[in-house]
């Protein structure tokens, strides 16, 4: 049975229908093939995020997803996905797009990453949004 628990270190307040979200989540892994055993969503503010992104991965810079894969077998999926609320919330702003909308774009990115996709070329990242904008429409038409 998959496990999905959301930790909220940063007040994400506008983050409705939770289990909604956690059931669609499992669409997301089941659609890609995969497996999920267990997952966890921090949702932090940046300062958290930067100290995990220098510690774990010697960046000093902001980002809004830390993806880690703990995943010790191949048949079946452990990640976290660690989500500073306020890059969602200014991104959300620069890109013209509602903070619920946003966050929900990073979760499904993260479960992505989860499921083997990359973003590092601008092949992997067409693909990656591809995909993000599918789950995005298909979880919207789903919960409205």
């Amino acid at each position: 049975m998959s496990r999905i628990v959301f930790y909220d270190l940063k007040s994400a307040r506008f983050l409705k229908k939770r289990r909604q979200l956690k059931n669609f989540i499992l669409t997301v892994f089941v659609e890609e093939g995969k497996l999920l055993n267990s997952l966890n969503i921090v949702l932090c503010d940046d300062e958290y995020l930067l100290s995990i992104n220098k510690e774990f991965l010697q960046h000093d810079y902001f980002t809004d997803i830390i993806t880690f894969d703990l995943s010790t077998e191949s048949s079946s999926i452990e990640g976290e996905l660690y989500i500073s609320i306020e890059r969602v919330i200014d991104n959300a702003e620069k890109i013209g797009t509602s903070k619920v909308i946003e966050l929900h774009r990073v979760i499904f990115h993260g479960c992505l990453h989860l499921c083997g996709y990359g973003d590092k070329t601008s092949k992997q990242e067409t693909i990656m949004r591809s995909k993000e904008d599918y789950y995005i429409q298909k979880y919207l038409t789903n919960v409205n």
